[in-house]
Formats: structure tokens, C-alpha cells, sequence
């Protein structure tokens, strides 16, 4: 199993909970301080020493991906010549922190949930292990969730999901894993647990990172649909059904949610605090 060099952004949701001001921004473009969300991804994923991102959109949205994602991580050349020549070196030093990417994308023709999404990006990766990256999860602290996933990655070459620990009382919004510890922050997954209503089987609530190996495909394709979606997690489920390994790793850091307007909000407060 090789190094991991992409992930897989799913970036087709219609941000249906960010009404009215979606209809005219993309979610991937709230801000988050100074900066949109969907940098942060990249960076993140950048950070993770990732080479190339497949970005998984809908039709619906082919322009908003070329307006507003391409044209954002384009190098504006113009508008850096004009800065030069005005000698704005803190806005050249702003643009040029912008990342470079490489990137391919890919149509989800109907929204058939996450597992679906990422089942879509099966031609680029080959037999390659993965990063997935949910846009609605963001990470602050010395190392980024993605990058301390691939790090362990890269030693047990096993599928891991990322977890963090939250009160009990929380958990039941949340996909909940049942784990066996194996060492330090190093958990096995022996079930996962979708919004449990009564006690929860661990104290750790999934974040939407993950690494996943090709094997994950097939799965994928075997996971009957739910409510009209083929989600990612019962697909993880059936894997471990059948005695494969799939591991959880206990982050380190500061989860920040921006699912919804309530949890954008908080997120942005907590970063203009820390910033």
C-alpha cells in the first residue's frame, strides 16, 4: 500500500441550511475570519503533504466550481502585478498565501448521499489509499486532523477514522464509534453507530475525516441505499462485518463545526478569539 498523495472533497450539497445566503454564495465560501472555509480544507490538506484533490461536485454547481473555487485558487497575476506596482506587500503576502493545487473533479449526477460521492472519485485513485475530506469539518491546532491520520496511516496501512471526544450528553447527534484501545490514541472500530438514543458506545463522535483504502469501493457498491442515499459509514460497517481492520485515531486539536449556521457561527467566534 502506497503513500497517500490525494483526497477526495465532496462539495456538491445545495448548503440548504445556509438559506437565504446561499442561494448567491457557496457554502464552500463563508467565511471563516479572513478566509473561506474550503481554504482551510486545503490547506489541511496540504499540510497532509496531499498532491492532488478530486473535488466531487453536482451539475448544478459546474459554475460555481469554475466562478468561485478555480477562479479563487487561480494566481491572480493582474491583480499581483497592481499590488507590486502600489507596493501592498501585505495584500501580495495575503494572495500569495493562497495554495496551489492540483485538482480534477468529478459529476455526482443526483445527490445519493456521501458514499455515493466518494464512489464517483473511484477512477483517479486506482489503487491508491485516500484522504476524504467533508467541508463541513475543520481542525485548529499545532497539527491538522488530516496530517495526524496520514501519520499513522503510514505506519499500519489500515483504513482509520478520525475521532474526537466529546461529553456523553452530545453524542446522540452524533455517528458514534464502539472501540477496542490498542495503544496511546490508536483505537480499533468494532461498530459504528449512527446518532445513538440511548447510552453511547464510546465517549468519541466521528469527524467527517477520513483515510480509506480502495477496498472501500466495493463495499460501497454492496450498501443498499437508506431514505434514498448510500451513505459512507454502513459501507465502513459491512467492511468490518467481514473482519477487515479499520481503525480510529483520538485527534489532537480543536474540532471545529460549520454544519449548520449555529455551529458556523460559534466556529467563527472561536477563531476570531485565537487568530
Amino acid at each position: 500500500m502506497g503513500s497517500i498523495k490525494k483526497a477526495i472533497i465532496p462539495i456538491a450539497g445545495l448548503g440548504t441550511r445556509f438559506l437565504p445566503l446561499s442561494k448567491v454564495i457557496p457554502k464552500e465560501f463563508f467565511p471563516l475570519v479572513e478566509k473561506p472555509m474550503i481554504q482551510y480544507i486545503i490547506e489541511e490538506a496540504s499540510e497532509a503533504k496531499i498532491k492532488e484533490i478530486i473535488f466531487v461536485i453536482s451539475p448544478e454547481k459546474r459554475t460555481v466550481f469554475k466562478d468561485f473555487i478555480l477562479k479563487y485558487f487561480k494566481k491572480g497575476r493582474e491583480l499581483l502585478a497592481i499590488l507590486k506596482e502600489r507596493r501592498k506587500k501585505k495584500a501580495i503576502g495575503v494572495l500569495n498565501g493562497i495554495p496551489k493545487i492540483k485538482y480534477r473533479y468529478v459529476f455526482q449526477e443526483k445527490p445519493l448521499g456521501d458514499g455515493d460521492a466518494v464512489l464517483k472519485a473511484e477512477k483517479f485513485l486506482k489503487k491508491e489509499p485516500f484522504l476524504v475530506l467533508f467541508g463541513d469539518d475543520i481542525s485548529f491546532g499545532k497539527e491538522k486532523f488530516p496530517t495526524q491520520l496520514v501519520k499513522i496511516f503510514e505506519k499500519i496501512k489500515r483504513p482509520i477514522l478520525c475521532l474526537y471526544k466529546m461529553p456523553k450528553e452530545k453524542l446522540s447527534s452524533y455517528g458514534v464509534p464502539r472501540v477496542k484501545k490498542i495503544k496511546g490514541r490508536l483505537y480499533k472500530i468494532l461498530d459504528l453507530v449512527e446518532k445513538p438514543k440511548k447510552i453511547p458506545p464510546s465517549k468519541f463522535a466521528l469527524v467527517g475525516n477520513y483515510v480509506l483504502t480502495p477496498e472501500i469501493f466495493s463495499y460501497i457498491k454492496k450498501t443498499r441505499s437508506k431514505n434514498g442515499e448510500i451513505i459512507l459509514a454502513e459501507a465502513i460497517k459491512k467492511m468490518i462485518r467481514d473482519k477487515k481492520e479499520v481503525f480510529g485515531l483520538w485527534v489532537r486539536g480543536k474540532w471545529l463545526e460549520c454544519g449548520d449556521k449555529k455551529k458556523w457561527i460559534k466556529s467563527f467566534i472561536f477563531l476570531t478569539r485565537k487568530l
